[in-house]
């Protein structure tokens, strides 16, 4: 995952691009994600899945904390002029492990 680690960091110290789809999760009214929370989580958290074979191009999932300690995950795109922020959201607990980078079998 060391690959897309550095094309994320890389491409977030460039420009972070909202899709439409992270723009309406985020300001879900039992969400509201704030851009900060986004760029902290993506400079911050950790890569816990890599989708490397993603027809929208490579892409990852970033576990990280938010304000107020809350867990957010991030998916993500590098691109070569800006990081493609596909989706954002808190993660649901009976999904995931205690630490939210695990996902629990349905």
């Amino acid at each position: 995952m060391s690959e897309i680690a550095s094309l994320v960091s890389a491409a977030a110290r460039k420009k972070l691009l909202f899709l439409p789809h992270a723009v309406k999760q985020m300001s879900r009214l039992d969400r509201m994600i704030s851009v900060q929370e986004v760029r902290r989580v993506v400079l911050a958290g950790g890569i816990i899945e890599d989708y490397s074979e993603d027809p929208r191009g490579h892409s990852c999932l970033i576990s990280g904390t938010g304000d107020a300690g809350r867990k957010i995950h991030v998916v993500c795109s590098p691109r070569d002029e800006y990081l493609a922020i596909i989706t954002a959201y808190v993660p649901e607990a009976d999904e995931w492990d205690a630490e939210f980078r695990i996902r629990r079998p349905l």
